[in-house]
């Protein structure tokens, strides 16, 4: 059965390789309400101590929308906020962490502004760090998003909390139990996390992680109204046509020249998603430099077709001099 894309942007993207399996309007640029967060998350996570305490100020009072409902003068962890801003999409959380972090909104929107032009996200502005807008905007693409979605896979503890369904915090006033609002890691088993988002103005936004096999993958839905089944038609039929191939594997691929007497060998495996139907297409050229640079003799090239996929350093094996004795030394000395 064929279902169609119910997105106005939308994106199906191989986490390993950034391999792009499906897209439609990938760099319409699109308001894209709380999956805002995922790059709050990311700017908190590498610029402050999960364990420090954070003192609620006023500026949660004007926050509207999904919030978790702390109060000025209460005291969390960052760690605790992070979780009340991905699991419960809390906007006094997102301002309270950015003010928290940085010491303003403003700086905590410069740097998110400076890492999205570090990821390669090009058509993405922000100008808020929650994701609310009827004063302010942030837009991006489904492309952009992926590449975030990509990007933040990386970090450890953020793979922790958009996997996790349930969680408890606590400060001196009171005690918190906040459930998963991004649904499809309840109801499909292969998803391991993820960042849903909505406003009037957006419509319904949804970033997700599914693994299955040896296949890891990223959705962007933007403005979707049916994203759920989206989300998970799509991983079905991409986990049915594609999985990760070995192409390189240190252990087996020789790399022999007549014109290098050293013996050279590789340290890296390299994999890449593919259709059965596709093998066929992957090529490997292996390129020698006359000398070594910088400990490198050269690079394995792995080609799709006529794209570039990726590269395997070449390194060649140290051959041991043979020590010379006190003896040999000196008859060489005395046929002078």
């Amino acid at each position: 059965m064929v279902y169609a894309d119910t997105a106005h942007s939308s994106v199906v993207m191989d986490i390993e390789s950034g391999r792009i399996f499906y897209e439609k309007n990938p760099h319409q640029k699109r308001l894209i309400a709380s999956t805002t967060k995922i790059m709050t998350a990311i700017i908190v996570l590498e610029n402050s101590d999960i364990q420090k305490e954070i003192t609620i100020g006023d500026e949660v009072l004007s926050m509207e929308g999904t919030n978790i409902y702390i109060k000025p003068g209460e005291t969390l962890t960052i760690k605790d906020l992070l979780y009340g801003l991905l699991l419960r999409s809390g906007n006094d959380a997102a301002i309270s962490l950015a003010i928290g972090t940085l010491g303003s909104e403003e700086e905590f929107v410069e740097k998110m502004n400076e890492k999205a032009k570090e990821i390669g996200m090009k058509n993405t502005t922000f100008q808020n760090p929650h994701g609310l807008d009827d004063k302010t905007k942030n837009y991006s693409t489904a492309y952009d998003m992926a590449l975030l979605s990509r990007y933040a896979y990386q970090n450890k503890m953020y793979r922790e909390i958009v996997g996790t369904k349930k969680y408890s915090a606590s400060s001196p006033d009171k005690s918190y139990l906040w459930y998963n609002r991004m649904s499809l890691l309840s109801r499909y088993r292969y998803c391991i996390g993820g960042k849903n988002g909505y406003t009037p103005k957006a419509g319904k936004t949804l970033v997700t992680y599914a693994k299955k096999g040896n296949l890891l993958l990223t959705i962007v839905t933007l403005d979707d109204p049916n994203l759920y089944e989206n989300h998970k038609r799509f991983y079905e039929k991409y986990f049915q046509e594609y999985q990760n191939y070995t192409i390189i594997d240190p252990n087996t691929f020789y790399v022999n020249s007549y014109f290098v007497k050293e013996e050279l060998f590789i340290k890296d495996s390299f994999e890449y998603p593919l259709k059965k139907s596709e093998i066929d297409k992957i090529k490997t050229l292996v390129e020698l430099y006359p000398k070594k640079q910088n400990k490198i003799r050269g690079y394995i090239h792995i080609q799709y077709e006529k794209e570039k996929i990726g590269k395997i350093p070449i390194y060649e094996k140290k051959t041991k001099k043979e020590e010379v004795s006190f003896f040999q030394k000196l008859k060489h000395l005395f046929r002078r």
